[in-house]
């Protein structure tokens, strides 16, 4: 009995790295999938896209679909319309349509997926943004403080 479990341990270790040798190869012939791949009809503007948009703003309407925590964590733009994108379908009626409009998010997954929402709704949609991305191209983001509780807000023992 222990010449057959020394027989198979043996066959085990010899046979270990041809398998993992084998689903090496395999994994190197599968194109990988990428992790963030943008998949939107909506153009994912760069940096120098949505500054050139950014240079008339009286024309544009930035959407942010974060949540406001990560706005305060990652940084923003001056000035925004904030529609967490669960709640974008629900404020339709809220958003102009005089103004191009590009949405915002981390790293335009989101942004993606709500302006090709509104682009089928009949807003002018430009592109999507990924403010993440935007900073990494050398774009400059506005970091929000964290606001200080004040005395009539804290808790009274």
């Amino acid at each position: 009995m222990k010449k057959l479990s020394k027989l198979m341990l043996l066959v085990m270790i010899l046979a270990a790295p041809a398998a993992f040798g084998a689903a090496h190869d395999h994994d190197k012939k599968a194109a990988p999938a990428a992790k963030n791949e943008y998949k939107y009809k909506t153009p994912k503007l760069n940096r120098a896209q949505f500054d050139e948009l950014l240079a008339k703003p009286d024309h544009l309407l930035l959407i942010d679909v974060r949540q406001p925590d990560e706005i305060t964590a990652i940084g923003g733009l001056p000035v925004y319309l904030s529609i967490q994108s669960r709640e974008l379908e629900n404020s339709l009626a809220f958003i102009p349509k005089d103004r191009k409009i590009v949405t915002l998010s981390n790293h335009a997954g989101r942004a993606g997926k709500a302006a090709d929402l509104l682009a089928a709704k009949g807003f002018p949609v430009a592109g999507a943004v990924g403010v993440q991305n935007y900073e990494e191209e050398g774009g400059t983001l506005t970091k929000i403080a964290p606001r200080a509780p004040s005395p009539l807000t804290e808790n009274k023992q």
